[in-house]
């Protein structure tokens, strides 16, 4: 596949054979030519974890203080009588069984978070094969299965992203748009990679992060330190 001039001039700024810290990789990251459009800044990796065991799958969730870069999109179901407080909250879709048939027929899925209270996981479950592969199916374990739907929302407007790793042990997570800040996006990228390490299970021996990566969409990836 050949490589365009850009491709091939910030694959020239960066040693593939380095492991750069985190900072410096921020600043190689800004300085590297771009496309047009506002890149996502990416961490991407391989775990020790094994992703056949049942009690080593790597999951969870975590609010990043200068947020996506961004506009989440938020789906609700919910009764009627919370709908009112997942629409103060800023949800953008609400409702219940119409949108479930919405979504079976259509294969409507306009939406980047998808929020449930308890009751309607009766029938949110028939979703999953629309929404599990996608990372949208409701979950308590990352709170988007709960009675606070304003709560959730609220969080999932300013800045939380749920991460999981995939069955070959990898991750992959948008942590922010080239256009931050390089301080707003090294916060970013370290409050993830403590999200990360807190979610090591414990029947995980030997190093948990083998391996991390920081790219943007457009980019050569960049190996950091931990």
């Amino acid at each position: 596949m050949v490589k365009s001039k850009r491709y091939r001039q910030a694959r020239e700024a960066i040693d593939i054979d380095k492991v750069y810290s985190l900072e410096e990789a921020v600043n190689i990251l800004k300085s590297i030519p771009h496309t047009k459009f506002d890149e996502t800044v990416e961490i991407s990796g391989k775990l020790g974890a094994d992703p056949k065991q049942s009690d080593q799958m790597v999951r969870g969730s975590v609010v990043l203080p200068n947020g996506t870069g961004r506009k989440m999109k938020v789906l609700v179901f919910c009764e009627p009588e919370k709908e009112k407080d997942a629409k103060t909250s800023g949800a953008d879709y609400i409702g219940s069984e119409e949108v479930i048939d919405k979504i079976l027929k259509d294969g409507w899925l306009d939406f980047d978070c998808c929020i449930s209270t308890p009751s309607q996981m009766r029938m949110v479950s028939k979703l999953g094969k629309f929404l599990g592969p996608r990372g949208l199916m409701p979950s308590p374990k990352n709170g988007t299965v709960t009675e606070n739907i304003s709560y959730a929302v609220q969080e999932a407007k300013r800045g939380k992203i749920d991460f999981r790793m995939d069955k070959l042990a990898c991750i992959h997570v948008g942590v922010g748009k080239v256009s931050f800040s390089k301080e707003a996006l090294i916060e970013n990228i370290r409050v993830f990679l403590d999200a990360l390490v807190a979610s090591r299970p414990a029947s995980v021996k030997g190093d948990f992060i083998k391996n991390i990566y920081l790219s943007a969409t457009m980019s050569p990836s960049i190996r950091i330190t931990v």
